[in-house]
C-alpha cells in the first residue's frame, strides 16, 4: 500500500504533503477573494449604477485565459506559488460578487428598518445583519469558488512545480506511470468533495433557521426572526 504514495524525488514532497500544499493554493485564493469582494459588493449594493460596470470588469478578467495570466505575472513574481494564486483569487471574484450582491439586496427592508431604529450603523447593520441573512448565498457562491479554485491550481504544472496534485500529472508522463496520474486525478476531485460537504456543514452551523429541504420563500420569515434577536 505505501509503494502506491511514493513519490518521485524531483517533486520534494510526500504525497500527503502535496495535498497539503494543493489546499493552501486553493483556498488562500479565495479567502483574499472574499475579503475583497466584501466591500466591493457593499458598495454595489449602495451605489446601484456601479454594479454593472463591476460585473463586466470581473467577467472580463475571468474570461483571460490562466496561462495569459502566468505569462504577465513571471516578470513579477517568478515561477511560484504566488503566480498561480493571484489569477485564482481574480476568478473568485466573478462568482463571489454577485452572490454577496444578490444576498444582501435579499435581506428585507422592514428587518434593515428595525436594525437602523435598534441603534445600527452601517457598519454593524452590514456585518451582524445583512451578512448573516446572506449567508447561505455568499456560501453557495463559496462553494463554487473553492471548487473551481481546487481544479485550476493543478495548471501550475505548466509554470514549475507550482501545480501541487498537478505536478503529479506531469511526473507520471515523464516517468510514464499512470499510478501518478490517478493519484492527481482522484486526489484532486476527493479534495474538491471534500471542501465543498465542510462549505455545506458551515452553512448548516451558520443558518440553523433553515431547513434543510426548505425553499427561499419559507426560510426567509425565520431567517429575519433570528437577525431580529
Amino acid at each position: 500500500m505505501s509503494e502506491l504514495f511514493d513519490m518521485p524525488s524531483d517533486l520534494q514532497n510526500t504525497y500527503f504533503g502535496l495535498v497539503a500544499l494543493h489546499l493552501r493554493a486553493a483556498l488562500l485564493p479565495v479567502l483574499a477573494g472574499l475579503l475583497l469582494a466584501l466591500p466591493v459588493a457593499q458598495l454595489c449594493v449602495r451605489v446601484r449604477w456601479l454594479y454593472p460596470p463591476v460585473l463586466w470588469v470581473t467577467t472580463v478578467l475571468y474570461a483571460i485565459p490562466s496561462l495569459a495570466f502566468f505569462v504577465v505575472l513571471i516578470d513579477y513574481t517568478g515561477l511560484s506559488e504566488l503566480t498561480v494564486m493571484i489569477p485564482l483569487a481574480v476568478y473568485s471574484l466573478v462568482v463571489l460578487v454577485p452572490a454577496i450582491v444578490d444576498g444582501v439586496r435579499s435581506v428585507p427592508q422592514e428587518t434593515l428598518a428595525a436594525a437602523t431604529a435598534m441603534g445600527f450603523g452601517p457598519v454593524r447593520r452590514y456585518l451582524q445583519v445583512q451578512l448573516p441573512i446572506a449567508a447561505p448565498a455568499i456560501i453557495a457562491g463559496l462553494r463554487v469558488a473553492c471548487v473551481s479554485s481546487v481544479s485550476l491550481v493543478s495548471i501550475g504544472m505548466l509554470i514549475g512545480n507550482a501545480g501541487a496534485l498537478g505536478n503529479l500529472l506531469n511526473s507520471g508522463m515523464i516517468y510514464h506511470q499512470p499510478r501518478l496520474i490517478w493519484l492527481s486525478v482522484v486526489g484532486t476531485a476527493v479534495l474538491a468533495i471534500l471542501v465543498d460537504a465542510v462549505l455545506i456543514g458551515l452553512r448548516v452551523l451558520l443558518t440553523p433557521w433553515m431547513p434543510r429541504g426548505g425553499t427561499r420563500e419559507n426560510t426567509r420569515p425565520l431567517a429575519v426572526k433570528e437577525a431580529a434577536r
